[in-house]
């Protein structure tokens, strides 16, 4: 597995982006990235250029697109232009299919961004009668998004999803449309793609945001293992844990890898960094980490788990915050 940083979430003078694609990327590249998904708005007319400019400054870019609406704006990845123009606050799933009948994933960028009169639609309001059809939630938006207060219902929302049993991935996403050298930093959205080798192509991104192997970071990734017997499962797996009264007892290691960019080398001998463990159980248990330490055991048995996840919580710009999260291991009893 490769474990790459992306922004999926990006706009052009295509629509109202300020930098040109060429100039994106070659922002993207300082900052560490490996691609981008360039998703403006109501358009894929920036792809044109695509394939020249990945050539010219090495990042990949993702084909996708951010349906702008009334009723709420929801991003297309994996997929050319997809109509979007019949949709109305009760039939999204209408044109959910649309997408996925192409073989592409939609998600909803922002939902609880202030909408109307600030930002048309940026609040979603569409009815989703069938979560199964949501592929990710863009659960921190902007820069510095722990900081972000439209952020936190977000991440809340997918938590309660996920405690009903909806496998629903989260990802980062900067909604950028202009650089400066005084942006605030924004986060990562690593990917873990099964192609060890070459430019990450578009199949690959899709499945990975799909299947859930992903690492959300404003600095080191997190990297989570469960053992149960002689398997081995990571983030986005689905762990089999036997019928109701076989031995459920299982091993979590969490280590902590360090980012090589110069901007995201939070220390991870910093006082009050701390590696928590939450679940439909709610938090199960938390370590503090000492000096230059960056690994953790924990051994649990799995009854009545849904789902594991990872966050980092730490200091960010002088306040304690989540620094990163992992997406969840899921949990589902053998069926004998």
């Amino acid at each position: 597995m490769r474990w790459l940083p992306f922004e999926l979430h990006t706009h052009t003078p295509h629509s109202d982006g300020t930098h040109t694609l060429f100039e994106m990327c070659m922002k993207a590249r300082e900052l560490g990235l490996s691609g981008i998904a360039l998703t403006d708005h109501n358009t894929t007319s920036g792809m044109a250029d695509a394939a020249a400019v990945t050539e010219e400054t090495g990042i990949s870019i993702i084909p996708g697109l951010e349906w702008t609406t009334f009723y709420g704006h929801m991003l297309t990845l994996g997929v050319p232009y997809s109509e979007w123009r019949d949709l109305g606050p009760s039939d999204i799933h209408k044109g959910i299919n649309r997408v996925h009948e192409q073989g592409g994933i939609v998600g909803i960028a922002h939902p609880f961004s202030l909408g109307s009169p600030i930002c048309t639609g940026c609040h979603w309001e569409y009815v989703v009668e069938d979560w199964n059809d949501i592929d990710y939630m863009e659960v921190w938006h902007e820069t510095l998004p722990p900081m972000r207060n439209h952020n936190a219902p977000a991440f809340e929302q997918w938590t309660s999803l996920l405690n009903q049993g909806y496998r629903i991935s989260a990802t980062a996403g900067r909604d950028w449309h202009r650089s400066s050298e005084e942006d605030d930093l924004p986060a990562y959205t690593y990917l873990g793609l099964e192609n060890e080798e070459g430019m990450p192509n578009t199949e690959s991104v899709v499945n990975a945001i799909s299947s859930g192997r992903i690492c959300v970071s404003m600095g080191p990734r997190l990297e989570l293992q469960v053992e149960r017997g002689v398997n081995r499962y990571g983030i986005g797996d689905i762990v089999e844990v036997g019928t109701p009264g076989e031995n459920g007892n299982c091993e979590m290691t969490v280590r902590v890898i360090p980012s090589h960019h110069p901007d995201r080398q939070l220390e991870t001998d910093e006082q009050g960094l701390m590696i928590i463990i939450e679940s439909n159980l709610g938090e199960l248990t938390r370590y503090s980490l000492a000096e230059e330490q960056d690994e953790i055991q924990y051994s649990f048995r799995a009854d009545g788990l849904l789902w594991m996840r990872v966050r980092l919580y730490g200091m960010l710009n002088g306040a304690l915050s989540t620094l990163a999260f992992t997406n969840p291991v899921y949990f589902k009893e053998a069926i004998h």
